[in-house]
């Protein structure tokens, strides 16, 4: 089951680095990361299987995860309207989205509110 895991940071060089580092040194795969933020903080997202593990890594470093939660991965062919259908289908089935990014190996992760409508309308049962 993927989860998204928010780390807060101070906008500092280094900081990233810190992060994946923990996450890969305790065998941890990271499968995305996004980032934004301002000047002086970010958040940053990332896709990882087992957020138990990548949170005790993360703590083992003194960093901590500001929020977590279960997110739907689907695997997509790299061609143009994919991301369009997609939307659509979760649009028809009246599921709001907050959040989408893209993951390694042409894969899309979608995150709503409503985890288990936004399943149903993607087709997923995990």
């Amino acid at each position: 089951m993927p989860f998204d895991l928010v780390i807060e940071l101070e906008n500092e060089p280094g900081a990233i680095a810190r992060v994946a580092s923990a996450i890969s040194d305790a065998g941890v795969n990271l499968a995305a990361a996004t980032c934004m933020g301002t000047a002086d903080r970010v958040e940053l997202h990332v896709l990882v299987p087992h957020a138990e593990a990548a949170k005790h890594a993360l703590a083992l470093s003194q960093l901590s995860v500001s929020r977590e939660r279960e997110v739907v991965v689907v695997d997509v062919e790299d061609r143009p309207g994919v991301l369009a259908d997609l939307t659509r289908k979760v649009a028809k089935a009246g599921i709001d989205l907050d959040l989408l990014y893209v993951a390694t190996r042409n894969r899309l992760v979608f995150g709503s509110p409503d985890l288990a409508g936004l399943k149903a309308a993607l087709g997923r049962q995990d």
